[in-house]
C-alpha cells in the first residue's frame, strides 16, 4: 500500500527528517525544519546535483548569488507584473485556495463548492532594506535572475563559450495561497537551478543529445492532452523524430535530468515528462516541459525545464540599459546568447521523491526500510556492541571510522531493535563488535541483511569501497 503524504509527513517528523517549523507555538503553513536524519539527506542531495551538474562537467560553473536584490530585477524579469495567481475563495466552505488561469471555471473546491474569483495575487514577498521605511525589494521567488544579471561577468571570468551554463543552489520564497502536501509546496524552499545559454542559430544544433537518445520515458504532449490521450512510453529520439519534442537540446535536458534520478536509484516508471499546454505556459516560456513524478496525490511537477529564448536578457539590456552579448569570434559580431533549457529542480520535491522510492514496509522484518542509494544516506554506518561489556572495543571502532563516515554509536537494545532503528533510518551497513577472537567484526548490509566478517584493520577499506 501507497504512503499517504500525511502518512509520510508523520514518518519523517518520527524519524527526525522533517518537522513543522515552530510547532510549539501552533506552526506556521508552508514552512519545515529538516532534522538531523533530513539535513544530511539534504546536503548529500545537493551534493550530488552539484557533482553531477556542475563537477563532472566543463561547460557548467556555479555561482551563489543574493537573496534580495535591486527591486528593478524583479520589474525587468516580468515578476512584478505577471507573477500571479487566481485568488479564489470557496462559495459554501469560504476555505481560500489558488488556480491557474486554465482551471478558473472548471475546478470545485473539495467539498463540491464552486470558487468565487477575488482576484490576482503576486507571490512575491516584499520586504524593506534599510531604515525608515526602506527601500522596498522583494525576497527572490526564483533563484533564475541572478544568473541573467551576473552572466557577462560569469561568461568574463570563467572564460565560458557559447554553449554554456550557469548553476546555483539557493533559498527562494514565494506567498503561496495555499502551500499543501507536505514539503511539496512551501513559501520557503530551495532550487538547484541552471541557466543553459546557447547562440540563437544553434537551437536545432545539440552536439550532446546522442548521450540520450535511447533513454526511455513517459512522454506526455501538449496535444495528447487536449485530445484526452494517454501517455505514452517512447524512446527520446522517436519523440524528436515524430516532432513531439521539437528541440534536440530540450530532448538532452530532459533524458539528463531523468538519468539524474535513475542514477539514485529510482525507478523510471514513476516519471513522465508532460509538455505545457499553451495557456499554461509562463510568461517567459516559447517551450516548457516538466518533469513529473508520480506521488500518492497524483503526477505532479518535480522539475520544469523551459525553454526562455532570449528573453531575460533582452529584458535586462533594456532596462539598465547595459550590455550583456557576448563577441561570437566565429561570426565576428556581437550576440544575445538564447536560453535554450532551464532544468529548475525543487530540492523538497526531489527530497519527497527520494524518500518514497526508498520507503519500504518490510513484513517479513516487521520493521520499516529505507533503501536509500548509499551515497544519499544520511547516516553511513552504525556501529553497535554486542554487549554492554564490549563498549570500549566498539567505541574504538567507532572512533576509527567517524573521520570518514558519518557514523552512529548505538548500545541500546537488543541487536535485533538496533538493526530495526538503522533500517528506519536507512543507513547501509551495520558494523557489530562480539566476542569472537579472531580480530573480524560482523558487517550487516541493510538491503540484503546478509552478514560478513571483515578484518578490523581492512574495515575501513571495506566500507569505502562499498560507500564511495
Amino acid at each position: 500500500m501507497t504512503l499517504s503524504i500525511d502518512e509520510m509527513a508523520s514518518f519523517c517528523k518520527k524519524k527526525g527528517f522533517v518537522y513543522p517549523n515552530s510547532e510549539i507555538y501552533g506552526g506556521m503553513a508552508g514552512f519545515f525544519d529538516f532534522g538531523p536524519l533530513g539535513s544530511e539527506l539534504k546536503k548529500n542531495l545537493k551534493d550530488a546535483w552539484w557533482k553531477y551538474h556542475v563537477q563532472s562537467r566543463e561547460d557548467i560553473v556555479g555561482i551563489d548569488g543574493s537573496i534580495i536584490t535591486h527591486p528593478k530585477v524583479w520589474k525587468a524579469s516580468g515578476h512584478v507584473d505577471c507573477f500571479t495567481d487566481v485568488y479564489v475563495v470557496c462559495k459554501k466552505c469560504k476555505k481560500e485556495n489558488k488556480l491557474d488561469k486554465s482551471e478558473v471555471g472548471k475546478v470545485k473546491c473539495e467539498c463540491g463548492g464552486d470558487y468565487a474569483v477575488e482576484g490576482d495575487f503576486n507571490l512575491m514577498f516584499k520586504t524593506a532594506v534599510g531604515p525608515g521605511k526602506g527601500v522596498e525589494s522583494y525576497l527572490r521567488p526564483e533563484t533564475a535572475q541572478l544568473m541573467f544579471v551576473d552572466f557577462k561577468l560569469v561568461a568574463e571570468n570563467a572564460r565560458m563559450k557559447l554553449p554554456f551554463g550557469i548553476a546555483q543552489i539557493g533559498r527562494a520564497f514565494r506567498n503561496e495561497i495555499s502551500p499543501r502536501n507536505f514539503i511539496f509546496r512551501d513559501r520557503e524552499f530551495e532550487q538547484m537551478e541552471i541557466e543553459y545559454f546557447i547562440h540563437p542559430d544553434s537551437i536545432n544544433d545539440c552536439p550532446f543529445v546522442k548521450e540520450v537518445e535511447d533513454v526511455k520515458i513517459n512522454v506526455y504532449s501538449a496535444e495528447m492532452q487536449e485530445k484526452n490521450e494517454k501517455m505514452e512510453p517512447m524512446k527520446l529520439k522517436d519523440a524528436l523524430g515524430k516532432n513531439i519534442i521539437k528541440s534536440p537540446w530540450h530532448a538532452y535536458w530532459l533524458g539528463t535530468e531523468l538519468r539524474f534520478f535513475l542514477e539514485l536509484g529510482c525507478n523510471g516508471t514513476n516519471f513522465r515528462i508532460r509538455q505545457h499546454e499553451k495557456d499554461e505556459k509562463a510568461h517567459y516560456s516559447t517551450d516548457c516541459w516538466d518533469l513529473e513524478y508520480k506521488f500518492p496525490f497524483g503526477w505532479k511537477e518535480l522539475q520544469g525545464i523551459a525553454d526562455r529564448g532570449q528573453f531575460d536578457l533582452k529584458n535586462h539590456i533594456e532596462q539598465s540599459g547595459k550590455d550583456l552579448s557576448l563577441y561570437d569570434e566565429e561570426k565576428k559580431e556581437k550576440v544575445i546568447p538564447a536560453v535554450v533549457a532551464e532544468p529548475s529542480l525543487g530540492v523538497e520535491r526531489s527530497f519527497l521523491v527520494l524518500m518514497y522510492e526508498a520507503y519500504e514496509d518490510d513484513k517479513k522484518r516487521g520493521n520499516i526500510v529505507l533503501h536509500f542509494n548509499n551515497k544519499l544516506a544520511p547516516t553511513k554506518v552504525m556501529i553497535f556492541p554486542l554487549v554492554n561489556k564490549l563498549k570500549e572495543e566498539a567505541r574504538e571502532v567507532f572512533e576509527e571510522l567517524r573521520n570518514e563516515f558519518i557514523c552512529k554509536f548505538d548500545s541500546s537494545g537488543s541487536i535485533g531493535r538496533r538493526y530495526a532503528r538503522a533500517d528506519e533510518e536507512g543507513t547501509p551497513f551495520c558494523v557489530t563488535v562480539d566476542f569472537e577472537e579472531d580480530g573480524c567484526v560482523t558487517v550487516r548490509d541493510r538491503d540484503s541483511t546478509e552478514q560478513e566478517r571483515v578484518k578490523i584493520d581492512e574495515l575501513k577499506n571495506y566500507l569505502q569501497q562499498k560507500l564511495l
